[in-house]
């Protein structure tokens, strides 16, 4: 097993860390959108923990992630028919989702600071409000949180067609060297 990233593809490291934060921003935003269903009480309550947990999980692995990236550089990109429009894409892309992944955790931190309450860390403990609780801002930065939200599925639902695209039209090594196992 490779664990550090190659000329020819990324390491088991990276690996993990791709695919575990797609699960957990999967898994985050679809407790956000159906965690009103959760019956009142402490079964919703345990659901928007998990929610905010999730995202803040997925804001840590970003951050590992970046460092990470600093001390162990991504295989080059696959060329493509697209050239230099394609590169130019692909990177404007991925700029794009590493900012999403992070805005939206942290603007559903403020939005529960905001609202006056304590903000569970990573469920294990509660960090107080620094600020007066105000309804009207945690209003508007939850929708901002929850815009930016579905704007990050659908980019990542259009990184996901790109890799298929470059897998059976392009037939590069694109999505393998993103995948366990030996390519």
């Amino acid at each position: 097993m490779q664990w550090t990233n190659s000329k020819g593809r990324y390491g088991a490291i990276v690996q993990a860390m791709h695919w575990l934060t797609a699960i957990f921003v999967v898994a985050g935003f679809l407790i956000g959108q159906f965690g009103d269903v959760l019956p009142r009480g402490a079964p919703r309550q345990y659901g928007l923990v998990v929610h905010m947990t999730l995202g803040q999980i997925v804001l840590t692995l970003l951050v590992i992630r970046l460092l990470w990236r600093q001390l162990n550089p991504p295989p080059p990109l696959e060329a493509t028919p697209l050239g230099a429009l394609g590169t130019l894409a692909a990177r404007a892309s991925h700029v794009t989702l590493y900012a999403l992944l992070f805005a939206v955790p942290v603007l559903g931190m403020i939005v529960q600071l905001k609202r006056g309450h304590a903000l569970p860390v990573f469920g294990v403990f509660d960090l107080s409000s620094p600020w007066p609780a105000d309804r009207n801002i945690a209003r508007s930065v939850l929708w901002l949180h929850s815009t930016l939200a579905d704007a990050l599925l659908i980019l990542a639902g259009i990184h996901a067609c790109a890799a298929l695209l470059h897998h059976w039209l392009w037939r590069d090594r694109t999505l393998k060297r993103m995948l366990p196992g030996r390519v």
